[in-house]
């Protein structure tokens, strides 16, 4: 199966703009080429006054697999940390956005992609979704902000276990655990009319990463 041209698909209704990772061949990874995407789509539809809500969601049964493991193998100390700040400072703009930001999470949530969910303001899962940090099995750990946006959300004994563990959370345990604010299906049209209901952002203090 070959790739789509373009990492990403931009949609527009009314006021609403929807953000879809569209790589499914490679399990949506969130490759460098990617998040470049990401970071030009992002800022360009948040400049953008008419837009009031940014959604983000995946294809097929894949919200996003977080990093290509084939790229962090090519990376040596300096540039590792690079591409940690890059995906920092980038959920990080998404976190301070103007616009409500929604995670429609629509099938596999893992490792980077997970980190993204925790920077929007809502997240909601379908009912068959998957959360991971599955890091530890390949011993390292995720540095896009997950670190520190997860125990402030779920709990700092909760979220040890889980990067720890590297277990799976289905959309009723994130759901209990917080994790994920409600469970709808089809979960990208319950996305958009939660944005409709949504008439202004309550932002939360800024929940800045710390180095890893």
């Amino acid at each position: 199966m070959s790739e789509p041209l373009s990492s990403l698909i931009t949609e527009f209704t009314e006021s609403v703009a929807v953000i879809r990772f569209n790589r499914p061949a490679t399990r949506n990874s969130l490759t460098v080429t990617t998040l470049n995407e990401l970071r030009t789509s992002f800022s360009t539809i948040a400049a953008d006054s008419k837009v009031e809500t940014i959604i983000f969601t995946g294809t097929d049964d894949v919200f996003a697999s977080g990093a290509d493991i084939r790229e962090l193998t090519t990376l040596n100390p300096s540039s590792a940390l690079q591409f940690s700040k890059s995906g920092q400072q980038l959920f990080q703009t998404i976190a301070d956005a103007r616009q409500t930001t929604i995670a429609a999470i629509n099938g596999y949530c893992m490792g980077g992609a997970l980190d993204l969910a925790l920077a929007c303001d809502i997240r909601i899962a379908s009912a068959h979704a998957v959360f991971a940090h599955p890091g530890a099995r390949l011993g390292i750990i995720t540095g896009w902000g997950g670190t520190q946006r997860l125990p402030r959300l779920i709990g700092k004994a909760r979220a040890l276990e889980f990067f720890a563990t590297a277990r799976r959370l289905s959309s009723q345990e994130a759901l209990e655990f917080g994790l994920v604010n409600d469970i709808c299906d089809p979960v990208l049209e319950c996305a958009v009319n939660t944005a409709r209901d949504t008439s202004h952002k309550a932002k939360a203090p800024n929940l800045t990463s710390a180095p890893l």
